[in-house]
């Protein structure tokens, strides 16, 4: 009795001594292939790789079942095939919920709790879908006609119909096989090894200088990113996808966020790099910043993070605040900014524009007016030509708040990427 008592202890410590090494050997910067990429419900990726998990863009592997349990009841399945996050605002009990796919099984987990009577046969919630499938990501309308899944095994394409239920199989040239595909920034990218290829949804074209390095751009590796800065300089400075933010410094430096990464200007120099790696309290994209006494006032949903400027930003204690109790509002907003020498801090939500008096003690709104040469904004700064107001890759000239209201002819429109960022495509 005693020996096998022992036989069993050495078993275990055995397997949990190779547990640890296979944990400490899953290295995503030593160049790996990933099964399945998923995107949260805050928006941060989930890289599978057999039973493992990692988390955002860097940090080590975890057990999938630390955080998904009910997979470790199906491990005969093996590891995660294809995963992606749903989107299908006509499909309310699906929207925003995380979809995995084991052999023939497919899995939906909302806030990382499996949905009710799952997992269930593909063939059931996907008909027309095959089993063993080797990537899929979300394509939502506009980008596909309606709500759309797609999926990739081997260089067969499927277009699933979220609405109709309708499967239209689809030949993508241009692209290599997937094992690995995800949306992120409103563009799709296909991973295969430790290289990726952004592509077109609807045609399959790859367009641009790829494949490219995963380890570049997705992975915080050493050594990897460095001899690319420019290119990622070049890709938040020329892309055509819009802001969500931009602000002026009192120093005069524009910061400009898009998702998950924010390129600064100061002088001619430029500077890009990701939101968690600067301001790591915020993880990922907001939805408005002003600058106010060398201050950056960050407004994400309902709440408001401020940092100190400097080198590193200093994020200050006390903070997140909700964003009642900082400016009088309910979130979410679209825009804020201050005007320099002024302590007024004008804040866009819809086409109404709030004023709020930040030297007064509380702080309130006072509705100052109705923007109507726009239904929404995307972004919005005061600096020493006026008011900028963007929406998409485009932005528009005002002397200032007051003019920016009350005018009635629409003024020129400029291209974000050349006029703002000096871009010259």
């Amino acid at each position: 009795m005693r020996l096998i008592q022992t036989f069993t202890l050495c078993l275990a410590l055995l397997l949990m001594l190779n547990l640890i090494k296979i944990l400490n050997n899953l290295d995503r910067c030593a160049g790996m292939e990933f099964d399945a990429i998923a995107v949260n419900e805050e928006g941060i990726p989930y890289f599978f790789k057999g039973d493992h998990l990692f988390k955002g863009f860097h940090g080590k592997a975890e057990l999938s079942n630390e955080t998904f349990p009910e997979l470790d009841d199906h491990h005969n399945l093996g590891h995660v095939d294809a995963a992606f996050r749903m989107h299908s605002e006509d499909s309310p009990d699906h929207h925003d919920h995380q979809f995995f796919f084991l052999d023939n099984k497919v899995f939906s987990y909302y806030k990382h709790k499996l949905e009710k009577d799952y997992p269930k046969d593909i063939s059931d919630l996907f008909p027309g879908i095959p089993d063993h499938l080797d990537a899929a990501v979300e394509c939502p309308k506009p980008d596909c006609t309606d709500d759309t899944v797609i999926f990739f095994k081997g260089d067969e394409i499927y277009h699933f119909n979220m609405k109709t239920k309708k499967v239209d199989e689809k030949e993508f040239k241009s692209m290599p096989n997937c094992t690995g595909a995800f949306r992120y920034m409103e563009h799709y990218y296909c991973f295969h090894g430790h290289q990726f290829s952004k592509f077109d949804p609807v045609t399959g074209d790859v367009q641009g200088k790829y494949p490219k390095e995963t380890r570049d751009y997705f992975m915080r590796c050493p050594h990897f990113g460095q001899k690319s800065t420019e290119e990622h300089i070049e890709r938040e400075q020329c892309s055509r996808v819009h802001l969500d933010a931009i602000t002026s410094d009192d120093d005069g430096s524009i910061y400009a966020f898009r998702g998950y990464h924010f390129l600064s200007i100061t002088g001619d120099k430029f500077h890009s790099d990701t939101v968690e790696s600067a301001f790591k309290e915020l993880h990922s994209e907001v939805d408005a910043v002003f600058s106010y006494e060398g201050h950056l006032y960050m407004i994400k949903d309902n709440e408001v993070f401020v940092y100190k400027v400097g080198e590193p930003h200093t994020h200050l204690e006390g903070y997140p605040k909700p964003l009642k109790e900082v400016l009088g509002i309910e979130g979410p907003v679209d825009a804020a900014f201050v005007c320099a020498d002024h302590h007024i801090a004008h804040v866009i939500k819809g086409q109404t524009v709030y004023d709020v008096e930040l030297k007064a003690t509380p702080r309130a709104p006072a509705k100052e007016g109705t923007i109507t040469q726009f239904k929404k904004i995307d972004a919005a700064m005061c600096g020493p030509k006026g008011v900028t107001v963007v929406i998409g890759n485009h932005y528009y000239l005002y002397d200032s708040p007051k003019i920016m209201m009350m005018a009635r002819i629409m003024p020129e429109q400029h291209r974000v990427s050349q006029g703002l960022f000096g871009c010259d495509h």
